[in-house]
């Protein structure tokens, strides 16, 4: 991990491994750490770039609401910093598929193609918005791992408790030592979302669209709806995965991107 200084804060980041950039963005309250099946997947023939978002993991932690605009900001920069001036292949996860649609309109030259995974393009309703800002008050007032416990049922497959309580385990530790500020500073920032939903036929980038089959928050169902108002997208089914298939069940994940890069290159 290498410390960057982005707009005037320092983003801790993972990078790893030379070829055609990937920068990989985690869900939300989590951190790069999420992507470790996709890292050892393609850093042999890809540079593997993977930050912390600010509030998370050991990136520096800033008042809220932080913005899907302002974590898209960050990025940009910090590929400045990083010397990647050739467009990247942005692969992000639930919060991360809101700040890549904030990419995607600002800069879209930046982006040679778009992986989301288990994510949404409409905006909160007014109870998701209420719901956002009660989950912001509860982690300031009771503490990370309190989110934590009330989160984790709704991101994993049944499938996965059954096959791998390690996983589930191993995240419920992550999410309890994020920072409670960078938590409710993100929550803020997602309840103020906007909704992108008319500006997907828009846009013209190579985009793979990934779900678990057992995805309750991004159902299959809402993004398929996505992928076929996309001129240029398709989306993969992944079977004993929740909210967190890349993490869930990697290797049809990995499968997937790696056809998609593949055809990318044709």
């Amino acid at each position: 991990m290498k410390k960057v200084t982005v707009n005037g804060i320092s983003l801790a980041t993972y990078e790893e491994g030379n070829g055609p950039p990937i920068l990989f963005v985690h869900g939300f309250p989590l951190s790069h750490s999420m992507w470790r099946a996709q890292f050892e997947a393609f850093s042999p023939d890809h540079r593997v770039i993977a930050p912390d978002l600010r509030g998370f993991g050991d990136s520096d932690v800033t008042e809220g609401p932080v913005t899907m605009e302002q974590y898209a900001d960050d990025l940009a920069l910090l590929l400045d910093e990083l010397n990647v001036d050739e467009p990247v292949v942005l692969c992000g996860l639930s919060m991360g598929g809101y700040i890549a649609w904030q990419l995607q309109q600002k800069c879209p030259e930046r982006l040679r193609a778009l992986i989301l995974c288990d994510t949404r393009a409409i905006a909160d309703t007014s109870e998701g918005v209420r719901n956002r800002k009660r989950l912001a008050k509860m982690v300031v007032e009771n503490g990370s791992a309190a989110v934590a416990t009330a989160m984790l049922p709704s991101l994993f497959s049944p499938a996965t408790g059954d096959r791998d309580q390690s996983t589930i385990d191993e995240l419920r530790q992550t999410i309890a030592a994020t920072s409670p500020q960078g938590i409710a500073a993100a929550a803020l920032g997602m309840a103020e979302r906007s909704d992108v939903t008319s500006l997907l036929p828009s846009i013209e980038t190579p985009s793979l669209l990934i779900v678990g089959e057992d995805d309750g928050i991004s159902t299959p169902e809402e993004m398929q709806t996505i992928a076929d108002a996309m001129p240029d997208a398709r989306l993969v089914e992944i079977p004993e995965a929740g909210h967190m298939s890349p993490l869930e069940n990697p290797e049809p994940v990995n499968t997937a991107i790696r056809e998609f890069l593949q055809n990318l290159s044709m």
